[in-house]
């Protein structure tokens, strides 16, 4: 049997020696971003979301060879563990299959069978399934089993009770449901009709719906799912019964007995009542379950790129956060994020209001120096967006704005998160603060909100929550820890997510540095309450120390390679100073000139950490999301009625979905790019070309103003 290192490694194409490496530095309590960053020697090389998918696959496999065990032993209780069993058990590559093979041993609830067994007729039915050439009729062997005290009182009892232990015994061989469920995947259809008649719905689509299971979206899943739960529609599967049963007939029939028609029979009972129900079930299950994992996947993949938008830093903001009733919450905010004023304006409820609220704006913008708005994009986005237009030329240029996704702003403001960080303000007032400073960092403001409300994936809300949570927290998890985080700024929402640190010890670092100042240097960092040498291990690298005297605690670099740093700078003629002040532009020419293997070797450090080594000293304090392309800041606006086919537009990919992507081109609207024309070559998926904050160009292909529905394209884009 291959160990669980063996089988990983052949399933990721990776070093066995790799594997076992991560595995031991899992169990010793090391954090995927610790490991994936700061031991590379160990493993290849190896990213965060394949670390991920190690770690995960690696608790799969470690549950699998508990339940395993589990069910040896339950077996070995009852007496019936034979060698053949346990090896098959052994082998088994799925809990599916280890189920399967434990399922006539499992205690059930009383069945006919059940009852049958009671009645003393498992002797018969195991006479007639072994199928002899010589055996008589089952109606001879029936009458011997007559009995009115076991409540056996006639042949056709007999045969009956017989009949349905046969069912249940070939419902329980694991190797018929094995290659039925192979079946079913192969040759099963998926159906559905309406529950109720001439009643439109968002699921008309699928009122007279097939599609071969093989070819089953996850997105066609998932809606066949909420339609059956909300009551729209009837959903089934198919299996072709006529091969299901052949594949049945096949296992348990022996031409040439008189019994063989009577387990013919038997054995269409069993498929009938037994093992196609159930196998609907397992499948509809097991569908569920890969539709789960793939929007979770889609999912945690649009919340990367999100996260990862480049800011717009050190600029005085302005949020909006529009709306009709309440009127348009506003805050402005210094480059720093510090909320410096609030106010409410009415732009929606004339043309007198709309003028007050451009004069009052106006004022703000002179008297604070506000060089970008963020407006969010929900209820009256396109009248505030109109009234920022008029107010960018009233206040004669210096100013322009950007449609800022203000998903789960509103849920932000009503947290108690919110409640902490601005006791002062009413409800409403700070989602037009975390809208401001989502255009400045949006991952230091998107950290606080859970990111299913966030709003990139599809049917976030049917997904199971914990399997949710993990992978998206991952998500949030490998940003923070890519980008660094100041320690003497940052939030507790945003230093919890560093790895290493709780929310315990992120709000103890706030705490500490509010009595006693801002940081010095990263070993002041132990001084924290409860933050012992393991935690210090785990998250030094990630913390940035600006106002240390020492210009390594600015870099990504970890403390246990401060001497490795300082001797490579020697080496090459360098020294700390030289870093500070921007002087090493020659450093990797220098390191090439001495060999990486040999400059390495001096170091004592492996030739992955002294790269990137390199890279952090000549860039101290770097911030990887400066590298991508800015986001659109506007200065006009457009509308729906302005657009026309032909039109070529610049615009930012919002969402990433299995048949397309959604893209923000100006108007209020996204409009959508169909997976056929998101490029000249095939794809499977979006993702594949496009993530959420790409700036692209789209042609517009067709403009639906009644139904607020815009069609775009890709390909061969005519600039």
């Amino acid at each position: 049997m291959p160990t669980i290192s063996q089988i990983l490694a052949q399933e990721l194409s990776c070093k066995e020696a790799y594997i076992e490496n991560v595995i031991q530095l899992l169990d010793e309590g090391n954090t995927l971003p610790f490991i994936a960053r700061y031991r590379k020697e160990l493993h290849g090389g190896m990213d965060d979301t394949q670390l991920r998918n190690l770690a995960d696959r690696l608790q799969y496999l470690r549950n699998l060879e508990a339940r395993r065990q589990e069910v040896k032993s339950s077996i070995e209780n009852q007496g019936k563990l034979t060698e053949d069993l346990s090896a098959a058990i052994d082998a088994a590559a799925t809990l599916a299959e280890v189920e399967d093979l434990y399922r006539p041993y499992k205690q059930k609830r009383r069945t006919r069978a059940t009852v049958a067994r009671e009645k003393g007729l498992e002797p018969l039915a195991l006479l007639l399934l072994s199928q002899g050439k010589n055996l008589p009729a089952p109606e001879e062997l029936a009458k011997k089993c007559i009995d009115p005290e076991k409540g056996v009182e006639t042949v056709e009892d007999a045969l009956a009770g017989a009949s349905d232990i046969l069912a249940e015994n070939i419902s329980d061989d694991a190797d018929i449901r094995k290659s039925l469920r192979l079946l079913a995947g192969a040759k099963g259809d998926a159906g559905s009709k309406a529950a109720k008649e001439d009643e439109d719905s968002v699921y008309r689509l699928y009122y007279d719906f097939r599609q071969p299971i093989s070819k089953l979206q996850s997105h066609q899943i998932l809606a066949l799912n909420r339609g059956e739960r909300e009551g729209f529609l009837k959903v089934s599967l198919d299996i072709p019964r006529d091969l299901a049963l052949d594949r049945i007939w096949k296992r348990v029939l022996k031409p040439g007995s008189s019994a063989t028609e009577f387990v013919r029979a038997a054995a269409e009972d069993s498929y009938d009542r037994l093992i196609f129900p159930s196998l609907e079930r397992e499948l509809r299950s097991a569908l569920t379950d890969e539709a789960n994992e793939s929007a979770i996947h889609n999912f945690a993949l649009n919340l990367k790129p999100l996260l990862m938008q480049p800011p717009v830093k050190g600029h005085v903001t302005m949020g909006l956060d529009p709306g009709y009733r309440m009127g348009c919450k506003v805050a402005v905010v210094d480059g720093t994020g510090k909320v410096l004023d609030t106010t409410v304006v009415y732009p929606t409820y004339g043309e007198k209001q709309k003028y007050e609220a451009i004069v009052k704006l106006s004022a703000l913008v002179k008297k604070w120096g506000v060089t970008h708005l963020a407006i969010g994009n929900g209820t009256a986005s396109r009248e505030t967006e109109q009234m920022a237009v008029e107010l960018i030329h009233k206040v004669g240029g210096g100013l322009s704005y950007m449609i800022v996704n203000e998903a789960g702003a509103s849920v932000y403001s009503a947290s108690k998160l919110a409640a902490e960080e601005f006791p002062q303000f009413d409800v409403n007032l700070p989602s037009a603060v975390s809208i401001a400073r989502r255009l400045q960092d949006p991952l230091a403001e998107l950290v606080k909100i859970d990111p299913k409300a966030i709003g990139v994936g599809q049917y976030q809300h049917d997904m199971p929550e914990k399997r949710l949570d993990e992978a998206l927290g991952g998500v949030v998890e490998d940003c923070v820890n890519a980008v660094g985080v100041d320690v003497n700024t940052a939030s507790p929402s945003l230093l919890k997510q560093v790895a290493g640190l709780t929310a315990t010890t992120a709000k103890n670092i706030v705490t500490y540095r509010e009595e006693n100042g801002p940081f010095t240097g990263r070993k002041q960092i132990l001084k924290v309450p409860k933050l012992g040498p393991k935690a210090y291990e785990q998250c030094a690298g990630f913390l940035r120390v600006p106002e240390s005297k020492q210009v390594l605690d600015h870099t990504g670099v970890h403390p246990e390679s401060y001497q490795a740093a300082e001797t490579l700078l020697t080496l090459c003629g360098y020294d700390l100073n030289d870093v500070a002040r921007g002087q090493i532009a020659e450093l990797p020419q220098r390191v090439e000139q001495l060999g990486w293997a040999r400059a390495a070797e001096r170091c004592q450090v492996g030739d992955p950490t002294l790269r990137d080594i390199v890279k952090e000293l000549l860039k101290p304090g770097r911030d990887p999301r400066d590298e991508l392309p800015a986001p659109i800041l506007r200065t006009d606006v457009l509308e729906l009625k302005d657009l026309k086919p032909g039109m070529v537009l610049s615009g930012t990919v919002r969402n990433v979905i299995d048949f397309g992507v959604f893209v923000d081109i100006g108007v209020h609207q996204d409009g959508l790019v169909h997976i056929s024309k998101v490029c000249n070559k095939y794809i499977k998926h979006p993702s594949e070309v496009v993530s959420v904050g790409d700036v692209v160009k789209v042609t517009v292909l067709e403009v639906d103003e009644k139904r607020k529905r815009i069609s775009l394209s890709m390909r061969d884009v005519k600039e």
